[in-house]
């Protein structure tokens, strides 16, 4: 089977939903969920679509196995009137995105790990390394 195929394990199949109702719990608001269109990441985003109220989800391809370099710029293109958007995708791209946008981060970020990062900027192009601050995170294992 190709990895972009590869479906979620019995574990993923339980931390997706798990992971979302947390997520849901902490009452975020989201604009925009982007995912892999690889099958493991869009059935974790629409398992977080279905906790938020079957949000859209958008695919984006350069999401599969995206660098930070393509991370960036897709978080770059973002429409200013888009507040809060989430990210599914792949590591080792955005545990090493993190890093560079917030300068020290938690490092690997274990499977279906969450990152709230808040930038103090105008506009999602002024998104950069060192822009960021973590408020939170979480991953199934921390409960």
């Amino acid at each position: 089977m190709q990895d972009f195929d590869r479906p979620l394990n019995a574990r993923g199949l339980h931390d997706a939903p798990m992971m979302a109702e947390r997520f849901d719990d902490r009452l975020e608001p989201v604009d925009l969920l982007m995912s892999s269109p690889a099958k493991r990441a869009l059935t974790t985003a629409n398992a977080f679509a279905a906790a938020l109220g079957n949000a859209p989800v958008h695919e984006i391809r350069e999401l599969y196995l995206a660098s930070p370099r393509v991370l960036l710029s897709i978080i770059g293109r973002l429409p200013d009137g888009v507040r809060h958007a989430m990210l599914f995708g792949h590591n080792p791209g955005l545990s090493e995105l993190v890093e560079e946008l917030v300068g020290n981060g938690p490092g690997d970020l274990p499977t279906c790990a969450i990152v709230r990062i808040d930038f103090e900027v105008d506009t999602w192009q002024a998104a950069a390394a060192g822009t960021g601050t973590i408020k939170w995170w979480d991953y199934p294992k921390s409960a």
